[in-house]
């Protein structure tokens, strides 16, 4: 895919419009992307919170659109519940946070006996639409997983790996950031990185192809690459990044939109469905788009997105 728009085409050829959980709805930022969505018809909302508080909003949102199916519940805790039920039962392609504490639904997410894990991590994976590159590519993890180790790189790795076969792209090329091209001891991403290469090229982790350690320039720039003659079918086309840490996955992501204009978007994956998971700083435009790559990964794997 090069460009978000990609997300819409694809949500409209399909059959049947996606349902999107939106857990504690009464929020008004939340409620704008969702009804930008669903005035298109390419998501069914399904509303779970207070409906004194969401009727109007919705009404002042969406005033030719009428109310979304909505599940009646007075807390946090029953919206919450009620939201994984549906995940659990296969109604819901998705879910996405509204009027609550990102802590307290990935708590309930990840719990062991009533949570709606897939993975041993989740990760929070940006899509990025850059003017200086010639598609779409994803970072992880930009918000999650704070120093991961090895086998949490892995797992932040086939998160991203599944999204993208979700998305159409059966061998999607990774590359593993560092800020150099040789294993050194001394700096423990490197090492990673070259362990997670050897783990693809065995096998161990399919679907997709490995490079790293590699740099930025060289996994993003064929001149570059080519002037240092550094020589791999990722370099300068990769689908994924894998970042070492969440200091450079957020500060890479923030810099490409602050000053390299680049537009953005972003799901956690692990779990048994997509969750858009933006802040309430977000643009408009990033969160309708968070629903739609969520919406899209959602409805194309079920209950294994």
């Amino acid at each position: 895919m090069k460009q978000f728009e990609e997300l819409r085409g694809m949500l409209h050829m399909a059959e049947q419009a996606p349902r999107l959980g939106v857990v504690a709805a009464q929020d008004r930022h939340t409620l704008e992307a969702v009804a930008a969505a669903a005035g298109e018809g390419i998501v069914t909302p399904v509303l779970y919170g207070r409906g004194r508080e969401i009727a109007p909003l919705w009404e002042q949102l969406a005033p030719a659109l009428p109310l979304p199916e909505l599940v009646e519940t007075q807390t946090v805790e029953q919206c919450i519940s009620a939201a994984l039920s549906g995940v659990r039962d296969g109604t819901l392609a998705c879910i996405m946070k509204g009027a609550l504490e990102t802590g307290t639904l990935m708590k309930a997410v990840v719990h062991r006996e009533h949570g709606i894990r897939r993975s041993p991590v989740l990760s929070l994976i940006a899509m990025i639409q850059s003017p200086s590159y010639h598609k779409l590519f994803a970072i992880s993890d930009v918000g999650l997983n704070t120093y991961p180790d090895l086998e949490q790189k892995r797992a932040i790795l086939e998160n991203a790996v599944a999204l993208f076969h979700a998305l159409g792209t059966p061998n999607p090329k990774v590359a593993v950031l560092a800020a150099l091209e040789k294993v050194n001891t001394k700096m423990p991403e490197t090492v990673d990185a070259a362990a997670l290469k050897e783990l693809n090229r065995r096998g161990e982790v399919g679907g997709c192809t490995v490079e790293g350690p590699i740099s930025y320039d060289l996994c993003m720039d064929r001149e570059a690459a080519a002037i240092k003659g550094y020589q791999s079918p990722v370099a300068g086309d990769p689908d994924i990044l894998i970042v070492p840490d969440i200091n450079a996955g957020n500060v890479l992501a923030k810099s490409l939109t602050c000053s390299g204009g680049a537009r953005t978007c972003g799901t956690v994956t692990g779990a048994q469905v997509p969750i858009v998971l933006t802040s309430r700083s977000a643009t408009a435009e990033d969160k309708f788009y968070s629903i739609l790559l969520s919406a899209v990964a959602g409805q194309r794997t079920g209950k294994e997105a």
